[in-house]
């Protein structure tokens, strides 16, 4: 055989060596991204999978946010759907949250089950998602109606506590054992969340029916243990006559405990709100007063149950209130 007849031979062989590798690929892809099917699961046997939920919350540094996510797994659990929780470092990145809202709408998920930071910022991101046909339903911190209804957000179900009563019932607990002229401190929540406002103006109506309380001062620590830390260590100095501290969550009654403790303050009145296990154990050694069970994991359980029926097509209740429940010393281990 002449060189040149060889050469061709060659080039053909190396041409059809090539096709056949190239063929082989791509049916390594099809199978890769097309698997086929067996006798034990066809593709008319498989389950589909079932509704993907948001669960966005404030984050899971606060137990109570823990104890949501709990009570939520629970409902994953029993209703057969996929809950992703979001959440971000602290309680006051706002921004971080919105940008979780936009993740989830990306995303195409079923529906959003929503703590928000903010009752108003979170509202055009969420009339968004629900204009994207993603259901929402809103826990703990109650969005706000009037920018809920300038952007278009409608009908979303609401599950979470009266936190004016709630902290109305704690203050007063407080307020009932003060029997002479005391100055009084109150530690509010994050200043754009609706919960924090009124926890805040349930705490000022209880301190307000009593005429030996006097509130000197109304400062935000941001929900907050260190801060909070730091703020009573402030209004101390301007105040070193307080008696009695009010904390809109128990992360911040920590706090104050904390900076009581370490100053040699132990005939200062404290009282919380969320029931932590913390919580329950100062209550338990009488350094803290009182606080609020509010069943977060309740309101998880029934955010994401809310979701699933809804996305049945169910009609959902606009509002759904769980009960509160005191922990003081005489009922903490019930």
């Amino acid at each position: 055989m002449s060189f040149k007849k060889k050469l061709v031979t060659l080039l053909f062989v190396l041409l059809w060596v090539a096709a056949c590798e190239q063929n082989r690929n791509a049916g390594i892809e099809r199978l890769v991204s097309e698997p086929s099917a067996t006798p034990e699961t066809t593709a008319s046997e498989e389950q589909p999978s079932g509704p993907e939920v948001a669960l966005i919350l404030k984050t899971v540094g606060n137990p109570f946010f823990a104890q949501v996510e709990q009570g939520a797994r629970e409902a994953e659990s029993k209703l057969g759907l996929q809950v992703q929780v979001k959440a971000v470092a602290t309680e006051t990145a706002v921004e971080q949250q919105i940008a979780l809202v936009e993740e989830a709408i990306q995303a195409e998920v079923d529906a959003i089950v929503i703590a928000p930071m903010s009752a108003t910022e979170l509202v055009p991101p969420l009339a968004k998602a629900q204009q994207a046909g993603i259901l929402v339903i809103n826990i703990d911190d109650r969005l706000d109606p009037i920018r809920s209804q300038e952007e278009g957000l409608l009908d979303v179900p609401y599950v979470g506590v009266d936190n004016e009563q709630g902290a109305y019932l704690a203050a007063k607990f407080l307020a009932d054992r003060i029997g002479q002229p005391t100055q009084v401190a109150i530690l509010e929540g994050a200043p754009e969340a609706s919960n924090a406002q009124a926890r805040t103006a349930g705490a000022l109506r209880a301190f307000q029916e009593n005429r030996y309380t006097h509130v000197v001062a109304t400062e935000t620590a941001h929900w907050k243990i260190d801060e909070a830390y730091q703020v009573i260590g402030s209004l101390y100095e301007a105040y070193p006559e307080i008696g009695a501290v009010f904390s809109a969550n128990d992360m911040m009654a920590l706090g104050v405990l904390k900076y009581l403790e370490e100053t040699g303050r132990s005939d200062v009145l404290v009282a919380g709100y969320d029931a932590l296990d913390e919580a329950r154990e100062a209550v338990r050694q009488g350094k803290l007063l009182v606080t609020v069970d509010q069943q977060a994991a309740r309101q998880g359980y029934l955010g994401v149950e809310y979701a699933w029926r809804g996305l049945q097509g169910e009609e959902l209740p606009k509002e759904t209130l769980i009960d509160i429940r005191l922990v003081t010393q005489e009922n903490v281990d019930q």
